[in-house]
């Protein structure tokens, strides 16, 4: 049996267990006889996680849930042929994600980006189950508790564990966000009410989608919060921005001619 490297009780990362990078934070909670993946990433990695967790002696037959934080392609890929080797597993996540991987929508979760070149294969899934903001769930004597985290993408879910928080694509380490695109569906505002609801909340560790774990750093928070602020009023954030304070001042010269 493979060492299990935990980063906290009851809480592995895979990227960390395997020490090297299989792409978004794919974490494994487990208590008892039962245990979750949140995040699975894309499919020529899920291989590899399997081995991971096989050799852990995790046994595939005891997953209760596999986890969609949310619906971008690098998330969920592997989502469908995960179902498949772990059909008992409950596949879980936001109805919005629920929706839009049941109809293997492209442009929201990131699959197709024309301008980039990029059309990645995202093969549908159908969802066991939608949770949201209040649901929790259950995994042995663990509860996990579900917030609805909405700004990056309008199915952004986390998840509360004590002093825990899975926080998605929230916030990172070096204070980056997760994308803001108009076509993914981001909202900032909605993103700035999320973010001041972590740095409000007495958990102490953030475990993102990607980068490492860390401390919760309230400064580091509000210096993102007050940059999103910004990004609210500025021209180059386009239709996700809610106003242009420029064109006010061009209307008040234009009548003072």
């Amino acid at each position: 049996m493979k060492v299990r490297r935990e980063i906290f009780p009851h809480v592995i990362e895979m990227n960390l267990q395997a020490r090297r990078r299989l792409g978004c934070c794919v974490y494994l909670v487990y208590d008892a006889n039962e245990w979750a993946l949140f995040d699975i990433g894309y499919e020529d990695t899920l291989d590899d996680i399997i081995n991971e967790i096989r050799q852990m002696d995790f046994p595939l037959s005891q997953c209760k849930y596999l986890v969609a934080t949310h619906a971008d392609v690098d998330h969920t890929q592997g989502l469908k042929r995960a179902k498949e080797l772990m059909p008992q597993a409950m596949v879980v996540g936001h109805p919005t994600a629920a929706k839009l991987l049941a109809e293997g929508e492209r442009i929201m979760t990131y699959a197709e980006i024309s301008a980039q070149g990029i059309s990645i294969d995202l093969p549908p899934v159908n969802f066991d189950e939608t949770i949201d903001e209040g649901s929790k769930l259950q995994i042995g004597g663990l509860s996990l508790d579900v917030w609805h985290t909405p700004g990056h993408a309008v199915a952004q879910l986390s998840f509360r564990l004590g002093n825990l928080l899975f926080s998605g694509d929230n916030i990172y380490r070096d204070g980056c966000v997760g994308n803001i695109d108009a076509h993914h569906g981001s909202d900032i505002p909605a993103f700035i009410k999320s973010l001041e609801r972590i740095r409000d909340s007495d958990v102490e560790w953030l475990l993102p989608s990607h980068g490492p774990i860390f401390r919760k750093d309230n400064a580091m928070l509000q210096k993102t919060i007050d940059r999103l602020t910004e990004y609210q009023h500025m021209a180059d954030f386009g239709t996700c921005a809610v106003d242009w304070p420029l064109l006010d001042e061009w209307d008040e010269e234009l009548a003072k001619g």
